[in-house]
């Protein structure tokens, strides 16, 4: 199996501005998630950003750095620049790792990989996982997803989907008959599609949801799940979550 793995690394956050420089356990965060791509089966890593801070610390570090536009949409547009400006093969599959996601076991990109290498017919793969608790079907931060039966993405949303209209009107509780999951926000494609994707129209969905693979979705294109082998770690979207992987890194 052969992939290689691209890192976004934008500055701005609007939850949490400049986290990915933030410390952890004596490491900035976007180091951390660089250290967790490396342990993957990976042949290349490439952190791709905008902002002149996040590229010196990344090069002081060791990684190899793609600058690219301040004026990218979305991550995974980000990642189809570098896959032009870096002359990507068409077929070479590409992993787009989260820059807030220091915590993500490296077997996770792995398994992606080789999900979008198993489907042929599929535009991207990614991951989910059973949500447990009654907290995450109401979290916006927790976006959800449902699929086919064959494992074909249906919808994502920050909303609790779906929706048991005769449960939830009585109760916040999870019903055992009808799981929900929550998308992982590890993403594959190949490079063909990424330099497609950029040249599709931004939809309405991706904007209200702010979820970048809806556009792929209203485009018609194909997102294959599998169900995480692990827990994906704890991702830094919020202080609370900051706090969280400080204490799991330093322990």
């Amino acid at each position: 199996m052969s992939f290689k793995i691209v890192i976004p690394a934008r500055y701005a956050s609007s939850r949490l501005p400049g986290k990915l420089l933030l410390d952890i356990a004596g490491k900035p965060m976007i180091q951390h998630v660089f250290e967790r791509a490396k342990e993957s089966q990976a042949t290349q890593i490439i952190i791709a950003t905008d902002d002149q801070r996040i590229e010196k610390v990344a090069i002081d570090f060791g990684a190899d750095v793609c600058m690219t536009r301040t004026d990218h949409v979305s991550g995974t547009d980000r990642l189809a620049e570098v896959a032009a400006n870096r002359e990507f093969a068409d077929d070479d599959i590409i992993i787009n790792v989260q820059g807030d996601e220091p915590c993500l076991p490296a077997s996770l990109i792995n398994q992606v990989a080789d999900d979008l290498q198993q489907h042929s017919d599929a535009d991207m793969a990614t991951l989910f996982s059973r949500i447990v608790q009654e907290k995450h079907v109401f979290d916006p931060n927790a976006v959800k997803v449902i699929m086919d039966k064959l494992g074909y993405a249906l919808y994502f949303s920050r909303a609790p989907i779906p929706w048991m209209r005769d449960h939830f009107d009585q109760q916040s509780t999870l019903p055992p008959e009808l799981p929900h999951y929550r998308h992982v926000g590890l993403y594959g494609y190949r490079a063909s599609f990424l330099k497609h994707y950029a040249e599709l129209e931004p939809c309405v969905l991706e904007q209200e949801e702010s979820l970048e693979q809806l556009r792929a979705l209203y485009h018609g294109k194909k997102i294959h799940l599998t169900q995480a082998r692990i827990h994906p770690g704890h991702g830094v979207d919020t202080q609370d979550d900051l706090d969280e992987v400080r204490r799991i890194l330093t322990s």
